[in-house]
């Protein structure tokens, strides 16, 4: 399988893993990683989640920030990084899968009345959301999950997301318009995901995924194995950090607003998993089972020992790479949102509306050329099989020629056999009578040839010839007075059977001239 590169776009730090799926092993194999910081020339390119966030009408607005300065260029450095990390794939065949999270992918929490038809409950997530978020979305920007509650989370996307942007960028720097983009997806999500596939977790566990970015961290609560309620995005990370109590504070905030009580589980990841964080953890959460997310059904054989030890700051993409794999094996529905624009620059043939007019006339004309094609191949075919059956024909017609040729040949000769037999028997009617009668017997019935007539100078003659008939043969040899048959040899002539015979008379029982 080709390998994919999974981003996580995490403010101004950039994670990147290059991953491919070894079935023989059956394990996905880590072939490279990177952490790029990612600068916007003359803005920030990140999320201050400190800015705020507010939906008013039907654009998104950012308090002490645009959208635009979301969206801005990063600086050619940056973009050299990142490239550099790309450089040895044939990026022409890599799909890139982008993992994004608050705030360029928002949440809705649904408990409307669910229809059993996927189309529909879009369509009504759209419509709840834009009743009570005054936001349009459109139908391929949404995707949807269940909730240990059975309640829906919705994830998505409105206007240009940040992160296609940069691989956009890093793909004109390869000289080329984009990557194949398959899908977005929730990093937070796939990342709940996966920690629910790798930890054996009871039916009734309340477990917290703590994920510590540099410059932000995520609170993820699940119920069982599915997830029960999605935290802030919280401002805090390893280069702000000071004191963990930070994050003491704002679980214990996400706990009442999620409706949890306690907690049996705390997973860590992230850029910090060490075992004073885990300890300090016991110390607040002492019955919660505490330990980090580890990563031993992967093969790192090929990364060196110090990317190894900080292994667990991928966790996102690693997570992301999961459950692709696990999607196109059919083990798993995880987030796919991948926006109306993304997918329309990504078309081979780029179509106006004009042109779609022109479609079916296309498809129109190739099917009929495509039918006109088959009808004289049809034709062509059954040609070939006259032109050979009549071969076959003339062929057989041509060896029949040769064997009347033969025959033509043999009775041509007769008359020949008679003069010589005139010549050789001077002075002797006898044969003269014999020939007479011959001849009155061929007037009655015909299919009678003679090839041959001889005599040894005796009294006895010998005749050979033909016959299309056996019975005739039989009523000839009778017609010679004291005649013997022989042999009756059978030969084919044309479709039908001849007979070879072969007949001993005696010459004395016919009367001589008067003259002589």
């Amino acid at each position: 399988m080709k390998p994919i590169v999974c981003l996580y776009c995490e403010g101004n730090d950039t994670k990147l893993a290059v991953v491919d799926q070894d079935k023989t092993l059956g394990k996905i194999k880590v072939l490279r990683t990177a952490s790029v910081d990612v600068v916007a020339s003359g803005a920030n390119l990140g999320f201050d989640p400190s800015s705020g966030l507010s939906l008013e009408g039907e654009a998104l607005h950012f308090d002490g920030e645009t959208s635009a300065d979301l969206l801005s260029e990063p600086d050619s450095a940056s973009i050299g990084a990142l490239s550099g990390t790309l450089q040895g794939l044939n990026t022409s065949t890599t799909l890139f899968i982008p993992a994004i999270s608050e705030p360029a992918l928002y949440y809705h929490s649904f408990e409307g009345k669910r229809d059993v038809r996927d189309s529909k409950l879009i369509q009504d997530l759209i419509e709840d959301i834009r009743e009570t978020k005054s936001v349009n979305v459109e139908r391929e920007s949404i995707d949807y999950t269940e909730l240990s509650d059975g309640s829906l989370l919705a994830t998505f996307v409105v206007g240009e997301i940040g992160c296609v942007s940069l691989l956009n960028s890093v793909a004109q720097h390869f000289g080329k318009k984009y990557f194949r983009i398959p899908t977005i997806k929730s990093a937070d999500i796939s990342l709940a995901y996966y920690v629910a596939k790798r930890k054996k977790f009871f039916p009734d566990d309340q477990s917290l995924i703590v994920y510590i970015g540099k410059e932000y961290s995520k609170l993820i609560f699940l119920h069982g194995r599915k997830v029960k309620h999605i935290g802030t995005t919280l401002d805090i990370g390893t280069l702000n950090l000071h004191t963990y109590d930070v994050y003491f504070s704002k679980i214990l905030l996400e706990m009442e607003n999620g409706g949890i009580s306690a907690l049996d589980n705390i997973i860590v990841c992230g850029e910090d998993d060490s075992e004073n964080l885990i300890l300090s953890f016991y110390g607040t959460f002492p019955e919660a089972n505490v330990s980090k997310l580890e990563f031993d059904d992967l093969d790192v054989s090929v990364l060196d020992e110090e990317t190894r030890q900080k292994f667990s700051s991928y966790s996102v993409p690693i997570a992301v790479a999961t459950e692709y794999f696990d999607e196109l094996e059919k083990e798993t529905r995880g987030i796919n949102i991948l926006p109306r624009y993304i997918r329309e620059e990504q078309k081979f043939f780029q179509f106006s509306w004009h042109s779609f007019v022109v479609m079916p006339f296309l498809f129109l004309a190739a099917f009929l050329i495509t039918m006109k094609v088959l009808q004289n191949s049809k034709e062509l075919t059954d040609l070939n099989s006259d032109i050979t059956r009549k071969t076959i024909i003339a062929r057989q017609n041509q060896e029949m020629l040769g064997k009347i040729a033969n025959l033509e040949n043999k009775i041509a000769t007769f008359d020949q056999t008679v003069a010589i037999l005139d010549s050789a028997s001077a002075g002797s009617g006898a044969f003269k009578s014999v020939l007479k009668e011959f001849s009155d017997f061929g007037a009655r019935k015909q299919g009678v040839w003679l090839s041959k007539l001889s005599s040894d100078g005796s009294k006895l003659a010998n005749i050979e010839g033909y016959s299309l008939s056996r019975y005739t043969l039989t009523d000839f040899a009778y017609s010679i007075q004291k005649a013997t048959l022989n042999s009756m040899l059978n030969e084919s002539l044309r479709d039908k059977n001849a007979y070879k015979f072969n007949i001993t008379f005696d010459l004395s029982s016919y009367p001589k001239k008067n003259n002589e």
